[in-house]
């Protein structure tokens, strides 16, 4: 009997039409590009690079984000998360790269993101005993503060780049833009039918894109310079290793693998609606320190989960592997074409702003969904209050920490994720488990008490007469009494 084939979008082992799954592939792809190029741009100018350096850092940077992307997907072994989870070099470092890379180059951060990706494999193996110390309200919180760090990204992108000092930042017509991108998003997501609904979108990105192209805002001059192949090269760049570039990679290295069991843990509640299970996040986290080790010997940079694809999955709830390997596909290619790669990048960023801006949301509402699978007793709201307070509060007053060293200013004060998943780990292992069940408990116990205090309370104040009659309460107790106020 002939097999049928499985074609649903909403399946991992899902095989659609190419013409459904390209649009939906290619809205990851957008959605992405700007959080892969933007590491390596950042770096380059932090480590004076040559432009031909520079080049090379974006190339391979696209290149590894498509590589990474496709081995989780499909794992080898027990490494891979087999997951609908775009993966890629990673923003999150950013921080830490600038560091170490104003203090030891390019060839400092290589040789500390070695070390740092081994720590990830070995946090990687050791999870499987350790999950339980990251429940619920411990991935919930990091999930939640994602997508709340992320919303001023977003605005920026909407106000003319991810640089406040860039010039134009603010213009009226940047905001234009963004928002008419941002209204074919909710316009098709929530009106729209069928691969326009779920392509929301790629559907605002086009339009935005169209609108750009009309107000003479997209410039195709790094088209025109870039090649049509290049071939990535072994040890482009030399490595170094210094205790103190290695012990700050190490650190932001763990605290990366606890996003990923958010990115993983959102991606799995969000898009499938089920927990995640620990062969998933063993080899998620596996693989991110593999893949992570890897791409420093071809001068790639770290790897991690892409939240803004994460939020993508769980607005859509599209989860075939087909749909995301071909965006990793995409990304491949774009890494041996840097031409393919420049094309990508003309998208203005007010129109990636207005797109991605409610992908965003759906992370933040996704963490939530997270919190509330735990009971929201008085103790896990204090895990994530403080947790909130304290990482998006740093984040906003960085200067509060600026008598720190320099190199904790950089994990604690640019990385609001941090503070957060340091916090509710911490609060987590600290605070007595109590339940909403032993806190009606504990209620109970002191009504009673006050009760029982108040009525021995009152006895001292009576006068004789309802003192005898307090201790004659009983049987015969009420006939005494009125004997006695009647001799009185």
């Amino acid at each position: 009997m002939r097999k049928i084939q499985n074609t649903s979008i909403f399946d991992f082992q899902g095989r659609p039409s190419l013409a459904k799954a390209l649009p939906l592939s290619l809205q990851h792809v957008l959605a992405m590009i700007a959080g892969v190029i933007t590491p390596p741009i950042i770096i380059a100018g932090v480590v004076g690079a040559t432009p031909e350096e520079k080049l090379l850092l974006i190339q391979i940077a696209v290149l590894a984000s498509g590589v990474c992307t496709l081995f989780h997907l499909y794992g080898v072994w027990k490494f891979g998360a087999r997951l609908p989870a775009i993966f890629g070099v990673g923003f999150a470092y950013v921080p830490t790269l600038i560091a170490v890379g104003a203090q030891y180059g390019i060839e400092g951060i290589l040789g500390a993101q070695l070390i740092g990706g081994i720590t990830m494999m070995v946090v990687g193996y050791f999870i499987q005993y350790v999950r339980h110390l990251f429940p619920p309200v411990v991935a919930g919180t990091v999930v939640l503060v994602i997508g709340l760090s992320l919303y001023d990204i977003a605005v920026r992108y909407m106000a003319g780049s991810g640089n406040a000092s860039a010039p134009g930042f603010g213009d009226p017509q940047n905001w234009i833009v963004g928002l008419v991108t941002l209204a074919t998003v909710l316009v098709a997501s929530q009106f729209g039918k069928g691969v326009i609904k779920l392509s929301a979108i790629i559907v605002g990105i086009l339009v935005g894109y169209a609108l750009s192209l009309s107000l003479g805002m997209v410039d195709f001059a790094s088209v025109a310079q870039a090649s049509w192949v290049a071939v990535p090269q072994v040890m482009p760049f030399a490595m170094e290793f210094h205790a103190s570039a290695i012990a700050a990679m190490v650190v932001i290295c763990v605290i990366n693998s606890v996003q990923t069991i958010g990115d993983l843990s959102a991606t799995t509640v969000g898009g499938m609606n089920r927990e995640l299970r620990t062969p998933e996040l063993t080899g998620g986290l596996l693989g991110n320190g593999l893949t992570t080790t890897i791409s420093a010997f071809f001068g790639a940079l770290p790897t991690s989960t892409f939240s803004q694809n994460v939020g993508i999955v769980a607005m859509t709830k599209v989860i075939s592997r087909f749909v995301l390997a071909l965006a990793g596909g995409f990304m491949l290619l774009a890494g041996f074409s840097p031409k393919f790669g420049a094309i990508m990048t003309t998208i203005p960023y007010p129109v990636l702003g207005g797109a991605t801006i409610t992908v965003f949301g759906m992370i933040t509402m996704t963490g939530i969904k997270l919190l509330i699978k735990d009971e929201l007793s008085a103790r896990n709201m204090t895990i994530v209050g403080l947790a909130l307070a304290l990482s998006l509060g740093i984040a906003e007053v960085p200067a509060a920490i600026e008598r720190f060293p320099e190199w904790l200013q950089n994990l604690v004060g640019g990385a609001p994720i941090v503070v957060a998943a340091i916090t509710a780990f911490v609060l987590n292992l600290l605070l007595p488990n109590t339940t909403l069940a032993d806190e009606a408990r504990e209620r109970e116990a002191m009504a009673r008490a006050d009760a029982g205090d108040t009525e021995a309370g009152a006895t001292p104040a009576l006068d004789e007469l309802g003192r005898e009659r307090h201790k004659r309460a009983g049987p015969g107790g009420a006939q005494a009494a009125p004997n006695n106020a009647r001799s009185g």
